[in-house]
């Protein structure tokens, strides 16, 4: 029973490190690629999208978009893809004020003073791409550079 429940955890693991490149996409997806244009086909390849491309064509180059909204615009209905990515913020701590302290100098209270070098890391997702559609075909799109 724990090897069945450790297998389980280390093959959760390693298939959560599989890289998402649009080669990585373009394998898991051949028939919609093979229905894309070649001029589409190779900007897939490179990860690069444009105007007038499709959904699947999207999907492939820069992967499962993190949200995706619903819009309209002077009459015809579309979406909004978002991509988004996470940033690294480390926080240092230098701290100075009275404690307990129980050593040298005997038990009580004495000033202390300590720094904490980046012992705590938290990951903010930002905003790092959007395509905008309209009906099933892109009409603009943003990446953060």
């Amino acid at each position: 029973m724990k090897f069945l429940v450790l297998s389980l955890i280390s093959a959760t693991f390693v298939v959560s490190c599989v890289p998402s490149t649009p080669q990585y996409r373009i394998a898991q997806n051949p028939q919609k690629f093979e229905a894309l244009s070649s001029k589409d086909q190779e900007l897939v390849k490179k990860g690069q999208i444009r105007r007038g491309m499709s959904k699947d064509a999207v999907r492939i180059a820069w992967g499962n978009p993190s949200q995706v909204f619903e819009n309209s615009k002077n009459g015809k209905s579309g979406e909004r893809w978002d991509y988004t990515g996470t940033k690294p913020v480390y926080r240092d701590e230098f701290f100075v004020g009275p404690g307990y302290y129980g050593g040298f100098y005997g038990r009580g209270y004495y000033p202390y003073y300590g720094f904490n070098p980046s012992l705590d890391v938290t990951y903010v997702p930002y905003r790092d791409a959007t395509v905008w559609f309209v009906g099933s075909n892109v009409d603009s799109w943003e990446r953060l550079r």
